[in-house]
C-alpha cells in the first residue's frame, strides 16, 4: 500500500483526511491492524469510563466533595506492593525537557543535555492530520538518525552522538480527543490509540535494540480505572508483538483534581508498568476549577499569576504525590518551568532564571526525584540544582516523607489561597486565550506569550477562570462585580489590541473563545469544539457524535 485516497477502507478500518508525505510508512496494513485490535478491545469501556467522568463531575456539582476511597482502602494500607524498578533510561530523570514532535523541537530538544525529553503529542501539540503522521515520522526518523536537516536559511540542525541523547517518553492524547480522520467500524478511535499504537508498533524493537524501551506519559487521567485501561492496553500490545511483559513504562501526569485522591491506586493499577507521577500543575488547576466551578466562593482563586505553588492546596498536592511515590518505589518527576529565555535581553533573562531556580530548589527539596522544563536555556538550571541536591546519586528515592500525612481536606481548601482578583488578570486571561487558540488553529500548540511557554492547559485556566468569575459574580480588588457584558466589553478592546498579520486565525479564534468562555455551558475542553469545527476534515458525512456528547460536562 503506497498511498491512499480519501475514505480508504481496509479491514473496516477507514482513513478520511487528505494523504500527507510519506504517511504509507506510518499507516501501513500491519499497524492499522493493530490499532484496530487495540480500540476494538477497549472501545466500549472508553466511552464508559468518560461517561463516569461526567457522573462523578455532577456529584460534585451538586456539593459532593471527592474524599478518599474507602473501597480501596486495602491497596492504600498494604505496606508491601511496589512498582516495577526503575527501567533502563530511566534510573536518573534529574532534569526533563518538555515539547512538540514537531522536526525542529525534536532535534533541540534531543541535543539540550536533558536525560529525558517528554515528546509531547497532546498540549503542546494541534492534532491536526498533518501533525498526527509527521509526529509519528519525526519520532522514527530521531531514532534511526535521519532527522538531520538544514534550513532555507542555512542554519543546520543535526543530533548529537547517540550516547549524549536523552530517553524519549511519548505523551499521547488524552482519553477525551477522538482522532476523526480514523474510523474503525465506522467509529472514530481514540486519538491516545493512535498516538501510542502507531509509536508503539513502529519502534518498540527498535528502543528495546538500543538499550531502552517504549516508554510513555499517560495524560487526563481522572481515576485509578483509567489507569487500569492503559494497563490492559499495554497487557495487550505487548502480548500481540511478542514484547515481555513489563517492558512499557508509564508516568502518570496527576493533572485533575479527582486522580489526586487515588494516587496510589494509579500506580498500583499499574504497577509492573509505573515508572512514576508527575505533578502536572496547569492542568491540575484547570481541573480543579472545572469540578468545582459552580460551587461558589469557597472554590474562587485570584488571578492565575497569582496562584503559586506555596498555596496551601497546591503544596498538599505536591507533598503527598511524592510520598505516594517514594512509598511504592516510583520516580515523583515535578512540574514545568515554563519562563522562556529572551536571549535579548539580560536583565529579563535573570529575574526568570532565578525563579527557575527557586521553583526547582523547592521541588529538590521536598524531594522530587526530577523535574520539568519548556526551553533549553533552562536545562542547566535545573540540572544544577538537582545536582547540587542528588551529586551521583540518580533519584531520591529513598526520600519516603513519611513526615507528610495523607489528608484529603487539604487537597481543596482553596478557600486558604491568598491573592486578589484584577482587571489586569481579567485582560491577560483574555489575551492569552485567544493568542494560545490562534496559534493552535494555524498548527502550533506551543506558543509563547510574554515570555512564558504556553499550552493548553494554561489556556483552559484562562477561559475556566473568566466562566467561573461571571457566574459567581466575583468581585475584584476594586470592588468591581464581574459581569457577563463587562467581560464582553473588554474582549473587545482587548481583541482590537491584537497585532493582525496575514493569515492569522484571530477571527475564528475568538470565536471558539466566546464559545467555550461566556456560553451557558461549559465546554470540558476547549479542543473538543475548536477540534470538530476546524481540524477535523469530515469529507464522509461522519462526525464522529459518538464523542460529542462529551463537548459539554455534565
Amino acid at each position: 500500500m503506497n498511498s491512499f485516497t480519501d475514505n480508504f477502507t481496509i479491514n473496516g478500518i477507514t482513513l478520511t483526511a487528505q494523504p500527507i508525505c510519506r504517511q504509507s510508512e506510518v499507516l501501513t496494513p500491519d499497524a492499522l491492524t493493530f490499532v484496530a485490535t487495540l480500540h476494538r478491545a477497549t472501545a466500549d469501556r472508553r466511552q464508559g469510563l468518560l461517561e463516569a467522568r461526567r457522573a462523578r463531575r455532577a456529584e460534585i456539582a451538586k456539593g459532593q466533595d471527592p474524599r478518599f476511597l474507602p473501597e480501596t482502602e486495602s491497596v492504600r494500607n498494604d505496606p508491601n506492593w511496589r512498582v516495577a524498578p526503575p527501567a533502563p533510561g530511566l534510573a536518573d530523570r534529574r532534569v526533563e525537557i518538555t515539547g512538540p514532535v514537531d522536526k525542529k523541537m525534536t532535534i533541540n530538544a534531543l541535543n539540550s543535555g536533558a536525560k529525558v525529553w517528554l515528546a509531547d503529542m497532546e498540549d503542546s501539540s494541534t492534532p491536526s492530520w498533518r501533525n498526527v503522521i509527521q509526529g509519528q515520522l519525526n519520532l522514527t526518523d530521531a531514532l534511526e538518525r535521519r532527522i538531520d536537516f538544514t534550513t532555507p536559511e542555512g542554519k543546520e540542525y543535526r543530533l548529537r552522538p547517540a550516547g549524549e541523547l536523552p530517553t524519549i517518553v511519548v505523551r499521547p492524547r488524552g482519553w477525551h480527543l477522538p482522532e476523526k480522520h480514523m474510523l474503525i467500524d465506522g467509529t472514530p478511535v481514540a486519538g491516545g490509540l493512535v498516538d501510542f499504537g502507531l509509536y508503539f508498533f513502529h519502534n518498540a524493537r527498535r528502543l528495546i535494540a538500543q538499550g531502552k524501551g517504549p516508554y510513555f506519559y499517560l495524560p487526563k487521567i481522572e481515576n485509578h480505572l483509567e489507569a487500569r485501561l492503559w494497563n490492559d492496553i499495554f497487557i495487550l500490545a505487548q502480548d500481540l508483538l511478542g514484547i515481555p511483559q513489563g517492558t512499557i513504562r508509564a508516568t502518570v501526569l496527576i493533572e485533575t483534581i479527582t486522580a489526586s485522591f487515588e494516587m496510589e491506586e494509579i500506580l498500583y493499577e499499574l504497577r509492573e508498568h509505573a515508572a512514576g507521577l508527575n505533578a502536572g500543575r496547569w492542568d491540575y488547576i484547570f481541573s480543579l476549577i472545572k469540578n468545582f466551578r459552580t460551587r461558589g466562593p469557597r472554590f474562587v482563586l485570584p488571578d492565575r499569576g497569582q496562584v503559586t505553588m506555596t498555596a496551601p492546596f497546591m503544596r498538599a498536592y505536591t507533598e503527598q504525590l511524592v510520598r505516594a511515590c517514594h512509598k511504592r518505589g516510583a520516580m515523583a518527576i515535578g512540574g514545568m518551568a515554563a519562563a522562556v529565555p529572551n536571549r535579548k535581553d539580560e536583565a529579563t533573562n535573570a529575574i526568570a532564571f532565578e525563579k527557575v531556580r527557586a521553583d526547582k530548589t523547592r521541588e529538590a527539596a521536598d524531594g522530587f526525584d526530577g523535574s520539568w522544563v519548556a526551553h533549553p536555556d533552562l536545562v542547566p538550571v535545573c540540572r544544577e540544582v538537582f545536582d547540587g541536591v542528588l551529586g551521583e546519586r540518580p533519584n531520591q528515592l529513598d526520600r519516603l516523607r513519611e513526615d507528610v500525612t495523607p489528608d484529603d481536606r487539604a487537597l481543596i481548601d482553596i478557600a486558604s489561597t491568598t491573592g486578589t482578583i484584577t482587571e489586569q488578570g481579567i485582560r491577560n486571561n483574555i489575551e492569552v486565550g485567544i493568542r494560545y487558540i490562534e496559534s493552535w488553529l494555524r498548527g502550533n500548540g506551543a506558543v509563547a506569550i510574554h515570555n512564558l511557554m504556553e499550552d493548553a492547559a494554561t489556556a483552559e485556566i484562562s477561559r475556566s477562570q473568566l466562566w467561573q468569575w461571571i457566574y459567581s459574580r466575583a468581585i475584584t480588588d476594586r470592588g468591581e462585580i464581574i459581569s457577563r457584558d463587562w467581560v464582553e466589553e473588554m474582549l473587545d478592546e482587548e481583541f482590537a489590541r491584537l497585532e493582525r498579520f496575514e493569515g492569522d486565525r484571530f477571527a475564528d479564534a475568538r470565536d471558539i473563545f466566546e464559545e467555550v468562555t461566556l456560553g451557558e455551558e461549559f465546554p470540558s475542553f476547549l479542543t473538543l469544539p475548536a477540534y470538530a469545527r476546524f481540524l477535523h476534515e469530515a469529507r464522509d458525512g461522519t462526525d464522529g457524535t459518538i464523542e460529542d456528547a462529551d463537548l459539554v460536562a455534565a
